[in-house]
């Protein structure tokens, strides 16, 4: 315990001395993720929506725990949390509602939860245990719908969402996707069939909702084009509730991974202006900022928390003519 308190002081050191200034300094060669033109152009990410989906800052959640990662995460200004995990690695064992309790403190709301297809299939019952213990309004998954890439494959995969979200659904949480590329592709056996479009089809949009990756869904369309990621959102809004608000710069070459490379918001080419600028309305969406190479971001510290600092006041700068 001992050792967790120094970690935790270390850490604050660092970041009450570093963050603040390279936030003002910004990155270096960076620009920036578009012109700010005043409060009356109205600002495109609305602050108390404005979260972080955990996994960007998973090493220090390891490191020094829950309670000192909320501390700073408040201090900055998040206000809402996904999570990646209920486990603080060698910081010691926690239970859901002590993590509530920490969230509260912290005036901290959990948006979702990334948990994997087995844990639906095998304890589907205290997932939905720990998202109502937590106050979670929703709880999804980072992984494709399936990996057999065939039509039967998709339509067995829409059969278990569909029943997923249907006893989440009686218990007052959502269910989601979250997607990558690779949803974007085209079914093995039916080249002619988008098997993202496939699973919107077959899912029923009362029980299964869909959380938009912008980057990875701006990849498939550099990947798989002949879709704008936009127009998903607009088509049928309410099945968004969450964006991962993740910008990149493009691989060398489009086919590899997901088509770009992640990096802290407002460094990347994604247009997250006209994004924004184009929804038409009708949904009320969570705007969670993620980064998955957070942990290597420099200096460390403040590391992956600096990033989370410098990306949150990008997000709160993103402002857009409309």
């Amino acid at each position: 315990m001992a050792k967790n308190r120094i970690d935790r002081r270390t850490l604050l050191r660092g970041l009450a001395g570093s963050t603040v200034a390279v936030s003002a300094a910004g990155l270096a060669g960076a620009a920036p993720a578009c012109a700010s033109s005043g409060d009356s152009n109205g600002r495109l990410i609305p602050r108390g929506h404005l979260g972080i989906q955990l996994y960007s800052v998973r090493d220090k959640i390891a490191q020094v725990g829950f309670a000192a990662v909320f501390e700073e995460l408040g201090r900055i200004g998040y206000r809402e949390v996904e999570f990646a995990g209920y486990t603080q690695g060698a910081v010691g064992a926690i239970t859901p509602a002590q993590i509530r309790q920490l969230l509260d403190d912290n005036g901290l709301k959990a948006a979702g939860s990334h948990r994997g297809l087995n844990d639906f299939r095998t304890n589907l019952e205290w997932e939905l245990d720990v998202a109502e213990t937590l106050g979670m309004p929703a709880v999804g998954t980072a992984q494709a719908p399936t990996g057999d890439r065939t039509i039967a494959g998709y339509q067995a995969a829409a059969a278990e969402f569909n029943a997923w979200g249907a006893a989440a659904a009686a218990r007052g949480i959502k269910l989601y996707q979250h997607n990558h590329t690779i949803e974007f592709s085209f079914a093995v056996d039916r080249p002619d069939v988008r098997l993202y479009d496939l699973f919107l089809e077959l899912t029923d949009p009362r029980y299964v909702y869909l959380e938009m990756d912008i980057l990875w869904a701006y990849g498939g369309a550099r990947k798989y084009p002949g879709f704008r990621p936009v127009d998903y959102v607009n088509a049928q809004p309410h099945r968004y509730p969450l964006f991962h608000v993740k910008d990149g710069v493009p691989l060398p070459d489009p086919q590899q991974g997901n088509s770009y490379l992640d990096v802290e918001f407002g460094a990347g080419v994604i247009p997250f202006a006209d994004f924004f600028g184009e929804l038409t309305g009708g949904g009320r969406f969570e705007y969670l900022w993620e980064q998955d190479s957070g942990p290597n971001a420099q200096p460390n510290p403040p590391g992956s928390l600096g990033a989370a600092e410098r990306s949150y006041q990008r997000m709160v700068e993103l402002r857009g003519a409309r």
